[in-house]
């Protein structure tokens, strides 16, 4: 049996292929190696996988992660993996892999992550062959739901929002101005918290001119600081993989459009597309 997972920074999809190639899904939390150590995931993997998961069985694990950037980041996941499944051999990649892969197959193209965080890269069917970095949520990451959900927050606490939305967003999550600073500046996982705050301008019919242009600015901001940089970008097929590039998938079309990029594959996760990848990749 052998496990493939799919880690971003709030969720993690997991699917265990048993011999004969049926597949079990589940979901954990996510574990971003810049905000939680081994010990962590380790007792949230206890608590969060399946109890009937056989994991002395589990003969491979190939977990993409996010913030797998480098062998320091990448070994505090694997030491968790080992620990958790005992008997398997353990891989573990970057998010952006995934989602190339998943996106991608073995062909080569563009492909780009926005959920919590972004990334984005160029892929040449195999492994990543050029990736500009996003500088991670409090310099970067331009269009995800961490850099939504941070626009949000500031006009919040500046009397910037609207006051029907303001009114609105109040009474959804009953914060004020000194309990998100708090939130941000003293509590853990705050990429995750800002990211949260995305839903609520999907959900948002209040002033959808607003949170409308909310997430105009940040897809425009992640065209002109990242895509826009890859040298011939408008000679790939846009392809994206994540909960913000889907929900505002219309925005996303028109500004790569607007880029004179052809759209190709928006997809909300690439575990299902994952698991194929690695199938076919067993049969050879």
């Amino acid at each position: 049996m052998i496990i493939i997972a799919d880690g971003g920074s709030t969720k993690t999809n997991w699917c265990l292929l048993d011999d004969s190639n049926k597949k079990i899904y589940f979901n954990t939390e996510g574990y971003n190696p810049y905000f939680v150590d081994s010990d962590y995931i380790v007792n949230s993997l206890k608590k969060g996988l399946p109890g009937d998961l056989p994991l002395d069985k589990i003969e491979e694990v190939n977990y993409y992660g996010a913030g797998v950037h480098n062998e320091e980041k990448a070994k505090i996941v694997e030491v968790a993996m080992q620990k958790v499944f005992p008997s398997a051999r353990v891989e573990i990649g970057h998010d952006l892999l995934a989602a190339a892969r998943a996106l991608l197959g073995d062909q080569p193209g563009f492909a780009a992550i926005l959920g919590t965080g972004t990334n984005t890269c160029i892929y040449d069917g195999q492994e990543i062959t050029y990736n500009i970095d996003s500088a991670a949520y409090i310099l970067g990451d331009e269009g995800s739901g961490s850099y939504i959900g941070k626009k949000l927050l500031t006009d919040f606490i500046r009397g910037l929002m609207p006051e029907d939305v303001a009114k609105s967003f109040f009474e959804t999550y009953k914060l004020t101005p000194d309990e998100i600073m708090d939130n941000v500046y003293t509590k853990p996982l705050a990429n995750r918290f800002c990211a949260s705050f995305s839903k609520f301008v999907y959900d948002n019919n209040v002033n959808i001119q607003y949170t409308r242009q909310i997430v105009d600015d940040a897809f425009e901001a992640f065209f002109s600081n990242l895509v826009s940089k890859y040298p011939d970008y408008q000679n790939y097929t846009f392809n994206c993989i994540g909960s913000v590039g889907y929900n505002f998938r219309n925005v996303l079309e028109e500004k790569a459009n607007h880029y004179n990029m052809k759209v190709g594959k928006i997809l909300r996760s690439p575990i299902d597309d994952l698991v194929v990848f690695h199938i076919n990749r067993a049969k050879k």
